[in-house]
């Protein structure tokens, strides 16, 4: 490819992300970087998806920081997404919750049904309990919501 723009770069970025290839994506943000292309929301969202799929909680949390400071991106519900993905799968259940409750926006289904299941991964029903309240709240005559909470 001669040209390389931003769609370009966040297109790699995104499926090599997706497709279980987290370190090539991480890389390739590197060499973007080095390349002088500046990152929008979408590439962080390949970049955290990355981080989701590949397990270092530190470095989605360092991503998702340096979105914010030292890009002076706002953090859509996708990226809040990917970090309450991310938390929950290293055991760290409470750190999602407490990053729920500073969400500037309100929490969705998508959101509070992968929390609620990581509750359930981990047996941890005290804040299964608050997940599940959450999702009563968003859609209150979803039987599904109260089959999460039994033992699969």
């Amino acid at each position: 490819m001669k040209t390389k723009d931003l769609i370009s770069w966040n297109t790699l970025i995104g499926c090599l992300a997706m497709h279980g290839r987290g370190v090539d994506a991480l890389n390739l943000f590197i060499r973007m970087k080095n390349a002088g292309q500046k990152p929008d929301g979408i590439t962080f969202l390949g970049i955290l998806c990355a981080c989701t799929h590949m397990g270092p909680v530190e470095d989605g949390l360092a991503y998702f920081q340096s979105m914010v400071h030292d890009n002076s991106i706002v953090p859509q519900i996708e990226h809040y997404g990917c970090m309450v993905d991310l938390l929950p799968r290293a055991g760290r259940l409470e750190q999602a919750m407490d990053f729920v409750s500073k969400m500037p926006m309100e929490l969705d289904v998508v959101i509070g049904a992968g929390l609620l299941g990581a509750c359930r991964t981990h047996k941890n029903v005290e804040l299964a309990e608050v997940a599940l309240q959450r999702l009563i709240e968003l859609e209150p005559k979803n039987p599904a919501n109260y089959g999460k909470m039994w033992p699969g």
